[in-house]
């Protein structure tokens, strides 16, 4: 099968790179060769992320973790964890990402011995600069986007890498917090029902909270309102539409943006690319 590489001319160095292929699709990648100009609004995605910088420096945000990374950081975000990496001045900065499904590497924890019966185990590693997981990552990300490497190389280089990734960066189990079942209930709600316009008391009746206890302990639980969870959730579901190359138009009204504008601007605040830059496959 071939692989629908989606890799935008490189005319502007501030123009991201997508890379997906329909053998491979428990992951995806994605990279920047001058990031000064991308900058994120505070987001969270349904996939585990890592990422590598490549060059430069950027400020990191992950929960209540800010930092300033250069060049041979790795960084890991967690699904549903919120973040943001965005430039430091006017410095140049480049990176590669990849984002992986969560059900993908669930059942390759499981593989490597963790318990069936628990759901992903998380990381408590929120960035590393180990140089031979930043070389490791490298290496898979270049396997990947390359044309000419064979589906078993790519599969292969997938499943080792991750394996290795499990032992460098969660060793021993992370216990889990509580969480409060009914802000859990209040995202699920969000999720649920996002691609319409949602009032604020129906999010509480369905959760069983008060409006100001929800609009307090939401941000604290989640690191963001819960409007911007609800955008957020819209974008995610509008990146799956785009993957199935359905047309922006159509994505915008079926998310519950009022318009194509509207999912434009959205868009370019949480995945710092036009839809059109994501959907593209070549």
């Amino acid at each position: 099968m071939k692989a629908n590489s989606v890799t935008l001319p490189a005319k502007d160095p501030s123009a991201p790179k997508f890379w997906r292929d329909d053998a491979l699709s428990f992951v995806e990648a994605r990279s920047i060769q001058d990031g000064r100009r991308i900058c994120y609004a505070r987001h969270s995605h349904e996939t585990f992320s890592i990422g590598m910088v490549t060059g430069g420096r950027s400020i990191y945000l992950n929960g209540r973790v800010r930092e300033r990374i250069g060049a041979g950081t790795v960084v890991v975000m967690n699904p549903e964890e919120v973040h943001a990496c965005n430039p430091d001045g006017d410095q140049p900065w480049s990176y590669r990402m990849l984002y992986v499904d969560v059900r993908w590497l669930t059942q390759l924890q499981h593989e490597l011995g963790f318990s069936q019966n628990l759901d992903f185990r998380p990381f408590s590693t929120t960035m590393s600069t180990d140089g031979r997981l930043y070389a490791g990552l490298d290496r898979l990300y270049a396997i990947l986007t390359d044309a000419h490497a064979e589906h078993l190389q790519k599969q292969g280089a997938a499943i080792a890498f991750f394996s290795e990734v499990q032992q460098k960066l969660n060793p021993a189990p992370v216990p889990i917090a509580e969480a409060n079942h009914k802000l859990v209930h209040a995202a699920e709600y969000i999720a649920e029902h996002c691609t319409r316009s949602l009032k604020l008391e129906e999010i509480c009746a369905a959760a069983g909270l008060s409006a100001s206890y929800l609009i307090r302990a939401f941000k604290e639980r989640y690191g963001m309102t819960p409007h911007a969870y609800l955008i957020n959730r819209r974008i995610q579901y509008s990146r799956a539409q785009l993957r199935r190359g359905h047309l922006i138009a159509d994505v915008a009204l079926e998310a519950g943006f009022s318009d194509q504008a509207h999912l434009q601007r959205e868009f370019k605040r949480f995945v710092a690319a036009t839809p059109g830059q994501y959907r593209y496959r070549g």
